[in-house]
């Protein structure tokens, strides 16, 4: 980032305190997040909705790929027990299963 692009994407707190905390929020929708500075050093950072929820994504993606990492480095294809093995040992039918209702996995 460059330095006026670093420049327009900071405001002070002392806006707020003006009464400019409805600008500042337009333009947050606008052009994206603002760092709001006090005594010349970061105090927050101002994200739109969109913004907050689409970064919140990403980080649980990157938790969930981390997670699904971990379990194939320890996956053993020889300890593998088949649905239709454990369906057997839990005393579960294909008649029960098909009286189910369908259950969403994300």
């Amino acid at each position: 980032m460059n330095i006026t692009a670093a420049l327009e994407n900071t405001v002070s707190i002392s806006l707020f305190n003006r009464g400019l905390a409805g600008k500042i929020f337009g333009e947050v929708k606008q052009s994206g997040a603002k760092v709001v500075m006090k005594n010349n050093a970061p105090e927050c950072v101002l994200l739109s909705p969109e913004e907050y929820l689409a970064l919140m994504d990403e980080v649980n993606d990157a938790r969930l790929l981390e997670t699904a990492s971990e379990r194939m480095r320890d996956f053993n294809p020889t300890t593998v027990i088949s649905a239709r093995d454990v369906q057997t040992k839990l005393g579960i039918s294909d008649e029960e299963l098909a009286l189910m209702d369908e259950v969403d996995v994300e």
